[in-house]
């Protein structure tokens, strides 16, 4: 089957949560299946990424978008129109064009698009298709309301009435929809929302494997730190939690690693804090750590971090937010916080017992190879795209 894969922004380098999932899946279905990619961009994309992908498609395309026109058209829907800001921020009429041209050429027997920024290209054509709504966006907005700052809060309140929906009136126009948790598929707001398939990430076990290296941290937290959810665990981190750890334990260090780090993320850094920016192999950071903590307060869908902690037998602690998509057991796979206070508990723990660290590291490990590879979810993937 040949398969147009539609993306909102180049599958390479890996450092954004959609690129990863778009990288893996199209690495898996070029098994058995022609790949035609086509990628919009807001940047240049290098030469190297390109041939990285052509590794797994037989046509890579690059749309590039720039900048200004893209401010243009947010500006005008955000005053005249009622579009999301996210589907306009990746919406051009030169782009529509090409993909219509680039379509025709091809001839593809299936389309497959990751997100709702790129519906709009393809949503009124006769052709086999499958959304992957990946996260709730309209859900993830609404949590990021509450701790904005006030001049942002009228936007997001906007956005998230107009994600909501565009998610919903998108739903239609796709023969099949997926999206990578039941958590997430319940926060899609459509009578039919059941019907949307939860295909989970998976982990590259050849990259994220355990490694018996020096421990130069105590803790771990990783992500785009340019990301707002990321941004607010962050903070949350070391204003909320430190504090209180470092009352019984002085020394304790921690490592916030991922790539384009916010001015509130770099202010972070201290004698016992180390913002690292872009790595090239974060799973040495991940590897010279002992305990992996991810306190999500927002945002949705399944955190790909936990996935690559655990698969290195990081002993995990993490939200009862993000554990709702990742389904591990309390304090058999994984160790749940809700508060500040919860969170010291659960360090503490794991630095004083080595039995627990050791029964979390083991079972953690377990837990994410019997439920996320990449293989198994493409499958369900596959299945998806080949049933009536």
């Amino acid at each position: 089957m040949k398969i147009f894969v539609l993306v909102s922004r180049f599958p390479y380098p890996l450092e954004k949560g959609d690129k990863l999932r778009a990288f893996h899946q199209i690495k898996e279905l070029s098994k058995k299946h022609e790949i035609v990619l086509c990628a919009l961009s807001d940047e240049k994309v290098s030469n190297s990424s390109i041939e990285k992908l052509k590794q797994y498609c037989v046509q890579v395309e690059v749309i590039r978008l720039y900048k200004l026109k893209i401010y243009w058209n947010l500006l005008m829907q955000l005053l005249f129109g009622k579009k999301s800001l996210q589907v306009s921020y990746f919406y051009s009429a030169g782009a529509h064009k090409k993909i219509e041209n680039l379509i025709e050429k091809v001839k593809p027997d299936y389309i497959y698009c990751q997100l709702i920024r790129v519906t709009e290209y393809v949503r009124d054509l006769k052709i086999e298709k499958t959304l992957d709504y990946m996260d709730a966006f309209a859900r993830g907005m609404e949590r990021r309301v509450e701790n904005a700052p006030f001049y942002l809060k009228p936007f997001l309140k906007i956005e998230t009435k107009r994600l909501k929906r565009y998610e919903h009136d998108v739903f239609n126009d796709f023969n099949h929809t997926s999206i990578i948790s039941n958590q997430d598929k319940e926060l899609i707001v459509h009578i039919k929302n059941h019907e949307i398939k939860v295909i989970p990430n998976g982990v590259d076990y050849s990259t994220f494997q355990f490694k018996e290296v020096e421990k130069k941290y105590d803790l771990i937290f990783t992500g785009n730190m340019g990301y707002p959810p990321n941004i607010d665990s962050a903070v949350y981190i070391i204003n909320e939690i430190m504090p209180l750890l470092w009352q019984k334990f002085p020394n304790v260090n921690l490592a916030i690693v991922g790539a384009t780090p916010d001015a509130r993320v770099k202010a972070l850094q201290s004698s016992k804090v180390t913002v690292t920016g872009w790595v090239e192999d974060i799973s040495d950071y991940y590897a010279a750590s002992k305990i992996f903590i991810a306190p999500m307060q927002i945002g949705t869908g399944l955190q790909n971090k936990l996935l690559e902690a655990m698969a290195m037998k990081l002993p995990c602690i993490t939200s009862k937010l993000a554990n709702n998509a990742l389904g591990a057991i309390h304090e058999k796979d994984a160790l749940i916080g809700e508060t500040p206070e919860d969170y010291v508990n659960h360090i503490v723990n794991l630095l004083e017992n080595q039995e627990l660290y050791q029964k979390l590291s083991e079972n953690g490990y377990e837990f994410v190879k019997q439920n996320y590879t990449w293989e198994g979810t493409t499958q369900l993937l596959e299945d998806l795209m080949i049933s009536k």
